[in-house]
């Protein structure tokens, strides 16, 4: 007996599309206006949803922002796992820890105001998003030789913070950041001395 594929609700579809055309309008409104001066009001008018439809979907706008970067996450964490090294897998330990720096510092300044949308909606709320779950894993494992290689991942990833990183920005300019993160990360792999 064959199984016959029964069409999806047309209220999931209904959601899809809503889903769709919140982030599109979000994504629009926060790239032209930047985000904190974006309402979600703005957003769900600009989506043709009612605002409890944005509500109930996202929360409130850190919500919002999380959506917006899972999509841009994934890409550099597949990078990380299935990409050319040193990113990807089969350069030493060093090498994909100072590659990994490199691109997030790329993808934390392409997407600054959301990240730290996502980030200081509560205390901390940088902790119990997913992706940072990911990038400490990451960073652990390539510490793994290191006397505290979780302690060492979550300072390294400190240095990160969105929020860090915007007050820093104005008085040394992303190429000083950039370079000093690159050299936390390097000395961080350096055994301790005696």
């Amino acid at each position: 007996m064959e199984l016959l594929r029964t069409p999806p609700p047309k209220e999931q579809a209904r959601s899809a599309r809503n889903r769709a055309a919140v982030l599109d309008a979000a994504a629009r409104l926060f790239a032209e206006r930047g985000v904190e001066a974006v309402s979600m009001d703005q957003v769900a008018e600009a989506a043709g949803v009612g605002k409890g439809t944005l509500y109930r979907r996202f929360g409130d706008k850190s919500g919002l922002a999380g959506a917006l970067l899972d999509t841009r996450e994934r890409v550099l964490q597949e990078a990380i796992l299935y990409g050319p090294p040193p990113l990807g897998p089969g350069a030493a330990a060093e090498e994909r820890l100072t590659a990994f720096v490199d691109a997030y510092v790329d993808y934390l300044l392409e997407n600054l105001a959301l990240i730290r949308t996502s980030e200081t909606a509560a205390v901390g709320a940088r902790y119990r998003i997913g992706a940072y779950r990911f990038w400490h894993r990451h960073t652990a494992i390539l510490l793994g030789t290191t006397p505290d290689p979780e302690h060492t991942a979550h300072a390294l990833l400190a240095a990160l913070a969105a929020e860090h990183v915007a007050a820093l920005l104005p008085e040394l300019g992303e190429q000083r950041i950039r370079a000093g993160l690159i050299r936390l990360a390097r000395s961080a792999m350096q055994p301790p001395s005696p």
